[in-house]
C-alpha cells in the first residue's frame, strides 16, 4: 500500500478546544489517516483510550500504522460515525471525554484519483467513502430522474444551474451511460453557459460535491452522528466539529445551539422535563477559521469552519 501523508486542518485549534487530558477517552469519528489523532494520542498517554472510526478500511490500515507509537488503548472501527453510539456502548459504556468530527472527503480519497471524488482526475464515477456499499455516483447519475437530479444538485450542491445540468445529464446518458469523471465534467461544462464558467471555482465543483453528499448520505449521517456523540459525552466532555461547506456548518450550528438552550423540551410538553438546564455550553460563539498562513500552506483548509461545545449535564 502506498504511503500516504495527511496535513490536518487547524491542528492547534483542535487540540485547544478538544483539550485531551492524560487518561481520557477520545473518539475521532472520521480518523482518516490519523492526522489529528496523532496529536490527540500524544496528549492521552499510556492510560488513555483513542477510538477511531472510518468508513474506509484503507484509511484505517494507514491510521493504525501512523499511530503505532501510541502506548494507550487504540480501537479502530470500520463503520460510519452515524453509528457512533453503538460503538461507544461496546467499547466504553460509561461514556467519552471528547469527540472530533472532521467532515467531508479525506485527503486519501482525493489523492487516490481512482476513487472518483476529484473532477480533476479521470476515474470511474464512484465517490463511495465505503467502497463496500453498493450504490455509487454512476448509479445515481444514470438512474435518477431529471427532477431528482435537479433536487440533488440544488439542495446538496447549491448549484445555480441545477436544472440545466440535470437536463444535460439525462440527454447524455441516452446515448451512453456516464461512468467516468471526465464524462460528467464534460456534460457539466456543456450545460453551464460559457460566461458563467469564466469566473469562480471549477464548473463541476458543486456537482461533484452534491453527488458525493447524496451517495454517502453525508448530511443524514452528520445529524445522527452529532446526536449520538453529544449523548455519549460525559459531563465535562467536549465536541469539536470541522465542516467544509455551508450545508454541514448549518447543521452543526443549529444542533449545538439547540442543545445550549435553557429548555430543549418539545413545545407540546406541559411541564419542562429538562428543568431549564442547557445540555451544552458553546465554546465558539463564532466559527473558528484557519489563519491566512494555514490557508496558504494547506489550500484544502480554505473553507474550513470549526465549532466546539462543552457538555454540562
Amino acid at each position: 500500500m502506498e504511503e500516504a501523508r495527511h496535513q490536518p486542518v487547524m491542528p492547534a485549534e483542535v487540540i485547544h478546544y478538544l483539550d485531551p487530558q492524560p487518561g481520557a477517552v477520545i473518539v475521532d469519528g472520521t480518523i482518516g489517516l490519523g492526522g489529528h489523532s496523532r496529536l490527540i494520542a500524544a496528549r492521552l498517554g499510556a492510560e488513555g483510550t483513542l477510538i477511531g472510526i472510518d468508513q474506509d478500511e484503507s484509511a484505517l490500515a494507514l491510521a493504525r500504522k501512523n499511530l503505532a507509537f501510541f502506548t494507550g488503548k487504540l480501537v479502530l472501527v470500520h463503520d460510519n460515525f452515524r453509528n457512533l453510539g453503538s460503538v461507544v456502548r461496546q467499547v466504553c459504556p460509561e461514556g467519552i471525554d471528547g469527540l472530533l468530527l472532521d467532515l467531508g472527503v479525506s485527503s486519501l480519497q482525493l489523492d487516490w484519483g481512482e476513487r472518483g471524488f476529484s473532477y480533476q482526475q479521470k476515474a470511474a464515477l464512484d465517490m463511495r467513502m465505503n467502497p463496500q456499499q453498493p450504490f455509487s455516483a454512476a448509479d445515481l447519475v444514470n438512474t435518477y430522474s431529471q427532477a431528482e437530479l435537479t433536487r440533488v444538485l440544488r439542495e446538496y450542491g447549491e448549484e445555480r444551474w441545477a436544472s440545466r445540468i440535470a437536463q444535460f445529464i439525462v440527454e447524455a446518458r441516452k446515448k451512453t451511460p456516464l461512468t467516468t469523471t471526465d464524462q460528467l465534467v464534460a456534460v457539466v461544462k456543456a450545460a453551464i453557459p460559457a460566461g458563467a464558467r469564466r469566473t469562480g471555482p471549477h464548473p463541476a465543483r458543486r456537482t461533484f460535491q452534491a453527488l458525493r453528499i447524496a451517495v454517502n448520505q453525508e448530511l443524514e449521517a452528520l445529524q445522527d452522528g452529532l446526536e449520538a456523540g453529544i449523548a455519549s459525552l460525559k459531563p465535562g466532555g467536549r465536541i469539536v466539529v470541522i465542516s467544509f461547506h455551508s450545508l454541514e456548518d448549518r447543521i452543526v450550528k443549529r444542533t449545538l445551539r439547540q442543545r445550549a438552550k435553557t429548555c430543549t423540551c418539545p413545545p407540546a410538553l406541559p411541564v419542562c422535563q429538562c428543568r431549564g438546564k442547557p445540555e451544552l455550553k458553546i465554546l465558539t460563539p463564532q466559527p473558528v477559521v484557519p489563519t491566512a498562513e494555514e490557508r496558504q500552506q494547506n489550500p484544502r483548509s480554505r473553507s474550513a469552519k470549526l465549532r466546539a461545545a462543552y457538555k454540562l449535564v
